[in-house]
């Protein structure tokens, strides 16, 4: 069992409170690593290394051209450790090899190499104010240190959306994952010691939410928070966060539909369903959990969705041959088959799944089957509540008004799916769905340069593309008298 420590001021250190979190293999249930449980004395040492870097150390001084080059070579780093970084990710939270890996070494490497060469390009701009004899000119500067907050779901790629952009605007950064899938942020931070980061440019602690969580967003020293996670937890972070007068990102929850449309390619449909939420488990705040169908092709569409059940293999997350790896924890594996058993007795038809499964090789592992059902109505827990698990939820709609209107009945509002050969019908809807990110005839596709981001209680604020990277700076406005009598108000 590897035992971990948590990194701060370019230097690894035990928790002061010499207290560790197991951390658990969701493929077999066993305890494989052991997480520091930082407290607010280790949290204070982070975000002092931070402060430092930000004022002190030579991040505050380095020319913006610099700052990027040194942004670029975070992404090589990431590409020479993906092997490695993406073996730990599939054994800590259970994710697919074949989704960590090839994604570390293209996309995720782009978003440093993206920021990179926007970190010169954070441009001001001259006013034409209405006073005489005056220049006023804006410019966009770092806030200083920065918290950012994890989920357990993609810990690696939420790190890297958020470290990228926040370090090419010139913020020092303290890293705090969740205590269910702590150990690739932290082999984060080793791969990223081979790009020669001054020391407390970036940290990490780890621990507890309420312990280590909460120091980290109510220390004096942070100044934006950036958080991804459940809706309960960033409310409470942004709570915290507001009581200092601090402002947040936040990137929450969801139940994102998907709408199939009587003129849809039903095989394309199908499989794109299918793609939006099975894969991870379920496990992604765009999971497309919602799935409306037109009561013309409902009947159809169930039948091809079945058989691409049918024939999805549930396995070791390290197999490339597995379609649907495990739950990432045994907290949320237990809500999740709460949330089945929920759904049968509000009334809902199960169609398929709904069983936790051993997979051969896997005897104690957490995998549940794909789960879809059937008769479900909008006023269903099932159809309102994010499972964020393998659960689909179908309804029925008869025209495209219908669609809408139960496409918009929910508190959230990250993404949404519409499947129709028309084209202008797509893009009427996508006006009128109340969503982050709305895909036409595909899914769940994410790139450095498209902004992401809800609307409702799915969050506020955006990340990636050059929005995310404006969140982490703000605007300084300067007045520049040309005329020396301007400061004298008793001038003759």
């Amino acid at each position: 069992m590897k035992t971990y420590q948590f990194y701060a001021n370019g230097v690894w250190h035990d928790p002061a409170g010499g207290e560790w979190v197991d951390s658990y293999d969701p493929t077999t249930g066993e305890v494989w690593a052991a997480i520091p449980r930082c407290r607010e004395p280790d949290v204070d040492l982070a975000v002092h290394a931070a402060q430092a870097a930000f004022v002190e150390g030579p991040w505050s001084r380095m020319r913006a051209s610099a700052r990027g080059r040194l942004v670029h070579r975070l992404g090589d780093a990431l590409v020479t450790h993906a092997e490695a970084l993406g073996a730990v990710e599939t054994r800590d939270n259970g994710k697919r090899s074949v989704d960590i890996v090839p994604g570390l070494q293209s996309w995720l490497a782009d978003s440093f190499y993206y920021y990179a060469g926007l970190a010169d390009k954070l441009e001001g701009t001259a006013i034409p104010v209405d006073v005489p004899d005056m220049l006023n000119y804006t410019r966009r500067e770092p806030y200083g240190p920065v918290a950012c907050i994890t989920a357990w779901n993609s810990p690696l790629l939420i790190a890297v959306w958020k470290i990228a952009p926040a370090l090419a605007a010139g913020n020092t950064v303290v890293l705090k994952p969740s205590e269910h899938a702590s150990a690739s942020t932290l082999e984060l931070m080793a791969a990223l010691q081979d790009a020669d980061l001054p020391p407390g440019v970036v940290n990490a602690v780890t621990g507890l939410g309420d312990e280590a969580g909460q120091s980290l967003v109510e220390h004096p020293l942070i100044r934006l928070v950036s958080f991804t996670g459940g809706v309960g937890g960033g409310a409470r972070v942004a709570a915290a966060a507001a009581r200092q007068v601090k402002p947040s990102i936040m990137e929450l929850g969801g139940k994102s539909p998907q709408l199939v449309l009587a003129d849809a390619d039903l095989t394309l449909a199908a499989n794109g369903v299918a793609a939006g939420i099975f894969p991870p488990a379920g496990q992604s705040c765009i999971a497309g959990s919602r799935l409306l169908l037109h009561s013309s092709v409902h009947d159809e569409v169930l039948e091809k969705l079945l058989q691409i059940v049918d024939g999805a293999v549930l396995g070791a997350p390290a197999d490339p041959g597995t379609h649907i790896g495990p739950i990432a924890n045994r907290p949320q594996f237990e809500r999740i088959l709460a949330d089945i058993e929920s759904a049968k007795v509000e009334g809902a038809s199960l169609l398929c799944g709904g069983r936790a499964v051993s997979p051969p090789g896997a005897p104690h592992g957490w995998f549940i089957e794909p789960t879809v059902f059937t008769q479900v109505t909008p006023c269903m827990r099932l159809a309102r509540k994010e499972v964020f698990g393998p659960v689909l939820a179908v309804l029925r709609f008869d025209d495209d008004t219908e669609a809408v209107q139960l496409a918009n009945d929910s508190e959230f509002g990250l993404a949404a799916g519409i499947w129709t050969r028309d084209a202008a019908r797509a893009v009427s809807m996508a006006e009128r769905i109340n969503a982050g990110t709305v895909y036409i005839n595909n899914y769940f596709n994410a790139t450095t340069q498209s902004p992401v981001g809800g609307f409702r209680q799915s969050g506020y604020g955006r990340e990636n593309g050059i929005e995310g990277m404006r969140a982490f700076t703000q605007t300084k406005s300067v007045w520049l008298s040309t005329d020396p009598r301007q400061g004298n108000p008793f001038a003759a």
